[in-house]
């Protein structure tokens, strides 16, 4: 019943009868102004005909790109709410010898900054694996999926079928683009997976998580659906569509050995590095910083760890194995830009989103300057007239600043009025920190410890502590948080975009969050190169 009234809408839409299309029930109501599906595209007319994606398409097109970018950089800081960049700048100020307010990050520095509207079709507060859908397939979708649209029902395998999204990356691969997927997070969770893969549960990411049901009808789990990434777009549009993503880089190794391995957990007993490396015996398959330092051809797949990689403050010890993500982000983009046909580059900071459902500002913080850092170093190395960079976050969190600190106060302290020198107290007679959470696993006083999450050894702690002894600036030191709950949940208000160069005018405004996908696809000519090339593809059969 739902597919057909779902058709039977766009169908509506498409013959102009009507002009505000209801998309499933619990989903809402898509804006006016729907535009007619372009012609000559590979994108499935489903995806095209979305109220959805009509909808942003022609809020885009009102704002024409001047210019067209060769090259799109896409920056993802994994909920990086306002109130996150806020205080990453100013400790990023404060660590330099400022008061730190006056600081700005890197990105701060971009022309055109933009509010971006977050929820998914069935939640208000959304998650990454719909959020990342919306960027990277112009079209809304549910809680807990991707590259598939808002048809499909969470776990049930058979509904993700035949509604599977084309996304800017496998557009991209066929246009002849150079692709890449970089992340601190493991490569098959929901944001660098929402690139390449389709998926009625997020957390199929091996055959392992996959219900017999889903096996039985077909669904791949994540980390096969990487492997076959090439091979499924050459089924679908034509032998040569795709050569492949060209680097892919971050962590979760674990899902790509068997179990019969150290840390494996895959059970159908393949491993899927040495099927890549079969299937691209002129690439190289790296797992530790030097390795990736000498890396010189693409393609390049790097897995660092088991499951994430470590936090910012922990691969910033000396000796450390696993690379900063400037190391990665960088040399993503010297093997992308030794291609001339123009690339793609998708790099998620992955950990700023864990560090807060530890409750650990510390940590959340550190990881967003080294987004900062990773921008202010690709802007470096690339031409503002011929590549876009847009910085944005999927979701926020429960993160507060709060008080009346005086100016240049520690942003990880405790709050300290203006003309005292003592901290400020709560009713109770108690000091309290600038920083705190709204609900999570709250107080923990763990010195030194840089690994975040070391909150999960304990139970959680509802509410006020003593903490009048305790050194809050510390990195092992996790928030208050007022509701006890097992995990610190996101948040649902807006979050911010900066972009800059080619198109970078379509992120101004209060925009739905799947509009970005369109921003960046007007901004260059993508569609029009793979739909050419799917052509001459389908002229040669």
């Amino acid at each position: 019943m739902i597919r057909a009234i779902y058709s039977l809408t766009l169908s509506l839409l498409v013959t102009g009868c009507m002009n505000i299309t209801v998309v499933e029930s619990g989903s809402g109501t898509a804006a006016p102004n729907a535009v007619a599906a372009v012609d000559s595209s590979p994108i499935p007319d489903y995806q095209r005909e979305s109220p959805w994606y009509t909808d942003a398409q022609a809020r885009v097109a009102r704002s024409p790109a001047t210019g067209k970018a060769k090259n799109v950089i896409v920056f993802l800081g994994d909920g990086m709410g306002i109130s996150t960049i806020t205080a990453a700048r100013i400790l990023q100020g404060q660590e330099a010898g400022n008061p730190g307010e006056e600081n700005r990050l890197s990105f701060e520095e971009f022309p055109v900054t933009g509010l971006v509207k977050t929820y998914n079709v069935d939640s208000q507060t959304p998650d990454s694996a719909g959020t990342m859908s919306a960027i990277m397939t112009g079209v809304k979708t549910k809680i807990g999926v991707f590259g598939v649209d808002e048809r499909v029902v969470q776990e049930d395998c058979s509904s993700s079928q035949g509604i599977e999204l084309l996304s800017l990356l496998e557009i991209a691969e066929l246009a002849g683009k150079a692709t890449g997927v970089v992340s601190t997070a493991r490569i098959t969770h929901a944001t660098p997976a929402a690139t390449y893969a389709k998926t009625a549960a997020r957390d199929w990411e091996d055959d392992q998580e996959l219900s017999d049901d889903a096996r039985a009808q077909g669904c791949k789990d994540i980390a096969a659906q990487f492997l076959d990434s090439r091979e499924r777009l050459n089924r679908q549009f034509g032998a040569d569509a795709s050569d492949g993503i060209e680097v892919a880089l971050g962590g979760g190794r674990r899902h790509f050995l068997p179990g019969s391995e150290e840390g494996g957990r895959r059970g159908d007993g393949r491993n899927l590095i040495e099927e890549w490396q079969t299937a691209y015996p002129q690439g190289s398959y790296v797992d530790n910083k030097s390795d990736l330092e000498e890396a010189r051809r693409a393609p390049l797949l790097g897995l660092f760890s088991n499951s994430h990689m470590d936090y910012a403050l922990e691969r910033e010890v000396p000796g450390a194995e696993q690379p900063s993500l400037t190391a990665m982000t960088l040399k993503a983009l010297e093997l992308l830009q030794n291609r001339d046909e123009g690339f793609l580059l998708v790099v998620e900071a992955g950990r700023i989103d864990h560090a807060h459902h530890a409750g650990n500002a510390a940590n959340a913080l550190k990881d967003t300057i080294e987004l900062s850092e990773a921008v202010a170093a690709v802007m470096r190395s690339t031409d503002a007239d011929d590549t876009l960079v847009m910085v944005t976050a999927d979701h926020s969190h429960v993160f507060t600043m709060a008080g009346y600190p005086r100016r240049g106060n520690p942003i990880l302290g405790k709050v300290v009025p203006a003309g005292s020198d003592e901290p400020a107290l709560d009713v109770d007679g108690q000091p309290y920190t600038t920083l705190g959470y709204m609900n999570g696993r709250g107080y923990r006083d763990h010195g030194d410890q840089l690994n975040a999450d070391s909150t999960y050894t304990e139970d959680p702690i509802a509410g006020r502590q003593d903490i009048s002894e305790v050194d809050t600036t510390r990195p092992g030191y996790h928030q208050e948080a007022l509701v006890p709950l097992n995990a610190e949940t996101h948040g649902g208000e807006d979050v911010a975009v900066y972009a800059n160069g080619p198109g970078a005018e379509g992120a101004m405004g209060a925009i739905e969050q799947n509009q970005l996908f369109h921003m960046m696809l007007q901004a260059t000519t993508w569609e029009a190169e793979a739909a050419e090339r799917v052509q001459s593809l389908e002229d040669r059969r």
